[in-house]
């Protein structure tokens, strides 16, 4: 693991508590990108020499994390490619209240280039298996799969979070195993759950909250945002082990709700 991915692994509730386990950097990035399916791919210009091209790109990604394009040679970004095939693609999360700087975006830097003949067969079927309506125009003669070969990663997971990411860590790297549930999650901590989230904060995090929200959840614990009267605060909460699906996750967070109970009721 890059260093610069250790430095920001982890983070504690306050300066005499010890740090609160988190995901890697490179975790984070290629969970960022297991999700995203759509981003933004900076290319040079052909035209306009020394200046970045950006254009919409949805993308599916192979076992590595590599981003797969199906594209065009009539469009400008392929065209720009196949004269340089250094790129960037920009992967951002999908965010509906708050500031949008405040959540967590990847950029890839890389070279884009033709996928070898070879591999066209299973990189066709793993493309329509996330984009089944580009069957109307994948075997289309102008039409062809291209990948990037990651070289950099630079993560930020929002204000104050960031930093690069070696390629091999990141390619080497899984994205966390709660990523496709952590939005329903989410939705039902928020919508059925929230005395407990504020017992948690309370009890795990020392902080007296009026109100709680988790704002994310993953394999090692969850964030919360809290109303508190000093103003909105932001903690994250180690579960007590590791999960790997759903199932585990509310079992360990039905744990943590009664021992929380149990401090509160014995203090």
């Amino acid at each position: 693991m890059s260093s610069s991915a250790r430095k920001h692994a982890s983070g504690g509730v306050a300066g005499d508590q010890p740090p609160v386990p988190e995901p890697s950097f490179a975790e984070r990035a290629r969970t960022l990108v297991y999700l995203g399916g759509i981003g933004s791919l900076s290319t040079q210009s052909r035209k306009q020499p020394g200046f970045p091209f950006g254009s919409v790109m949805p993308y599916a990604q192979d076992e590595r994390g590599r981003p797969i394009f199906l594209i065009s040679t009539m469009a400008m970004h392929t065209q720009n490619l196949q004269a340089d095939p250094r790129a960037s693609l920009l992967v951002t999360q999908h965010h509906g209240e708050g500031d949008p700087l405040g959540t967590s975006r990847v950029t890839l830097i890389g070279n884009v280039g033709p996928v070898e003949q070879s591999e066209t067969a299973a990189v066709r079927k793993l493309y329509l298996a996330g984009y089944p309506n580009s069957k109307h125009w994948v075997d289309f003669e102008d039409f062809s799969f291209y990948r990037m070969e990651v070289i950099d990663v630079y993560y930020v997971g929002g204000f104050g979070v960031m930093g690069w990411v070696a390629a091999s860590d990141y390619s080497e790297a899984q994205p966390d195993p709660l990523a496709d549930a952590a939005a329903e999650i989410i939705r039902h901590m928020n919508a059925d759950h929230k005395d407990a989230l504020g017992l948690l904060a309370r009890e795990f995090a020392g902080i007296d909250a009026q109100e709680a929200a988790m704002t994310s959840v993953d394999r090692l614990g969850f964030h919360l945002r809290l109303k508190t009267r000093d103003g909105i605060r932001g903690s994250r909460i180690a579960f007590l082990h590791e999960v790997r699906n759903p199932v585990e996750t509310r079992k360990v967070l039905v744990e943590m709700v009664q021992r929380a109970r149990q401090r509160s009721e014995t203090v």
